[in-house]
């Protein structure tokens, strides 16, 4: 999702642009979702190596816990999620509380570099303590596994907001996620099936301080994989169910432009039930309308819409790539 040379062009201007701006006046660039248990556990240890070593070995022997399922995170929620093994709920829950029991101590320091230091700290200890439940969950059904993640990604975003508040009166942060994660799941199926996302907890605590914005596409490329751990493929997208939402945009003959509900007749049209297109890690062209689809209301789903009538796929940094063994991919292992 990230690793592509689209966002490694984004990075790269980002850094010329911040160069040139005040430090208050500089833009962050920051990770939302869970799936980096070990990677987080490595960033715990790291800063505590720095600042308490006493406390990092309380960290180290907290985290090997995991230890004798390796990389595999996969592997740890099934056999804790089944009972087959101890789970380390305790040991991540406690190593959370540790870190926050000591954080006067630790922000005693260097001013915004200590306040920094501490809260990428705290997110990855508490990034460790959720994911080690959403591992254990994924394996018992996909509404509490998703509406955890989300939740958690939605947390990290409040917490997030309230730190940079702490210099910036009034923070702007923009959030990209996929279209499941960013539109009100209140307007969709998703809330028949028992499950919330990021879009929905965001509308309901900040109000109209958010906009939500939809991206859809009709027909073109898309970089994704076949299977699991299957092999990242350029695909060739579709075009569009004539009952959806992507085949009523294309309809209007525009290539590409920018779609609000300020004109009742536009609202109107638009402000009935149909089906819209979902595309994730996984696209299979075979099974479309049961694995891509789903029922959704736009107007109430998205405050407005970019259409792009022909998408071009992502160009990846690997020429081939597979899902990396430790973390497993958006909505494994269900593939919905």
């Amino acid at each position: 999702m990230w690793r592509n040379t689209e966002v490694l062009e984004f990075l790269e201007w980002l850094r010329t642009y911040n160069d040139e701006q005040p430090d208050l006046g500089k833009t962050g660039f920051y990770g939302l979702d869970l799936y980096s248990l070990h990677t987080s556990m490595q960033a715990v240890l790291g800063y505590l190596e720095k600042i308490d070593p006493s406390a990092a070995a309380r960290a180290r022997f907290r985290y090997a816990c995991f230890d004798h399922f390796g990389e595999d995170s996969q592997r740890y929620g099934y056999s804790a999620g089944f009972g087959l093994s101890a789970t380390c709920e305790k040991e991540v829950l406690s190593q959370l509380r540790d870190l926050r029991r000591h954080s006067e101590d630790y922000l005693h320091r260097d001013g915004f570099i200590a306040e920094d230091e501490f809260f990428y700290a705290e997110q990855n200890a508490r990034l460790v303590a959720n994911a080690e439940h959403y591992y254990r969950s994924m394996f018992q059904g996909r509404v509490s596994s998703w509406n955890l993640r989300d939740r958690h990604m939605t947390d990290t975003l409040i917490a997030l907001l309230t730190h940079l508040g702490r210099r910036v009166k009034v923070p702007k942060i923009v959030l990209w996620a996929h279209n499941s994660h960013l539109g009100d799941a209140r307007a969709t199926q998703m809330r028949e099936q028992g499950e919330i996302n990021v879009g929905q907890l965001v509308r309901e605590r900040y109000g109209t301080d958010t906009v939500s914005v939809g991206f859809t596409t009709y027909q073109g490329t898309v970089t994704a994989a076949s299977a699991w751990d299957g092999p990242t493929e350029r695909k060739r997208v579709r075009p569009a169910l004539p009952e959806s939402y992507e085949a009523l945009l294309h309809e209007t003959g525009i290539a590409n432009f920018l779609l609000t509900w300020n004109d009742a007749r536009v609202r109107k049209l638009f402000d009935q039930r149909r089906l819209e297109r979902a595309i994730g890690v996984i696209y299979v062209p075979e099974t479309e309308r049961l694995s891509h689809y789903f029922y959704a209301t736009l107007p109430a789903q998205f405050d407005a819409v970019l259409h792009f009538d022909q998408t071009q796929a992502v160009d990846p940094l690997e020429g081939d790539q597979s899902w990396p063994d430790e973390e497993a991919p958006e909505t494994f292992p269900t593939g919905m």
